[in-house]
């Protein structure tokens, strides 16, 4: 059976990349983490490599994390809690840098590390039912690993208010604020990414590398390792917070969290 992740590298050099838990809305745990950073692993010892493309098998693109897991980590070591947090954290930022170009295609729901993944491509195209939301927050837990690649993709500016709020908003407001490139009709949507790849292969793949590994010297997304480490710190201990633990009980029991019900 088809694991998390599926991957396949077709004849010109370009590589689709499907999350694969479409039943939970490809929403990640450790085996997606572990298929995410195999494919990448398998694909950068691939010479022929020109294009990486994203997308969701089912409704949704991703719908961050699955929370039942995320709630299962949270009771384990603060080790184990680490580990997970530094392999999430490596699956974004090895996208974030990936020497080649990558477009993500979404649809239906983009939350939580869903947002930080598409921040990491360096194109997102968008059908007009995708919804956002950086979520984290509303469970007691932070976005720590993916705020560097958010930054970059819609400014400090933006991130201020929609990773403190963790609202919805839809594919418009998406593309207003950066973080989407492109908004399509929903069966417009792989059309529009074949013309994007296309395009993409029309220009020189070194020059693009060395484009790209350019614009990163100068983006929050080009962090030192100690600022790696930094961030994969707090958001392991955060997980582990009593406040992190009312929040995914809250989840888990559908009702409000007691913050939001002013005890």
């Amino acid at each position: 059976m088809p694991g998390p992740v599926v991957t396949a590298l077709d004849q010109r050099g370009v590589a689709s990349v499907t999350l694969n838990r479409p039943e939970v809305g490809n929403a990640y745990n450790s085996a997606m983490i572990e298929g995410l950073l195999a494919a990448m692993d398998d694909l950068g010892v691939k010479p022929e490599l020109r294009v990486v493309v994203f997308n969701g098998n089912g409704r949704h693109f991703q719908a961050g994390a699955d929370l039942k897991w995320i709630r299962e980590v949270g009771s384990a070591s603060p080790e184990e809690n680490e580990r997970v947090s530094r392999a999430t954290a490596e699956a974004v930022d090895r996208l974030n840098r990936l020497p080649v170009p990558t477009v993500a295609l979404v649809q239906g729901g983009c939350f939580g590390g869903g947002t930080g993944m598409i921040a990491a491509c360096d194109v997102v195209i968008a059908a007009d039912n995708a919804v956002f939301s950086i979520s984290e927050v509303r469970w007691g837990l932070t976005a720590a690993i993916i705020i560097p690649q958010l930054s970059d993709a819609v400014s400090a500016r933006q991130l201020r208010r929609y990773a403190l709020t963790g609202e919805r908003f839809d594919a418009a407001e998406a593309h207003r604020i950066g973080l989407v490139h492109e908004v399509v009709p929903l069966d417009g949507l792989a059309g529009a990414g074949k013309a994007m790849v296309a395009r993409l292969l029309e220009n020189g793949p070194q020059a693009m590398a060395e484009t790209k590994a350019w614009i990163l010297q100068s983006a929050w997304g080009g962090f030192d390792r100690a600022t790696f480490d930094a961030l994969s710190a707090s958001h392991a201990a955060k997980r582990r917070s009593a406040e992190a633990a009312e929040g995914l009980a809250s989840f888990a029991e559908k009702r409000g969290a007691d913050w939001a019900r002013g005890k």
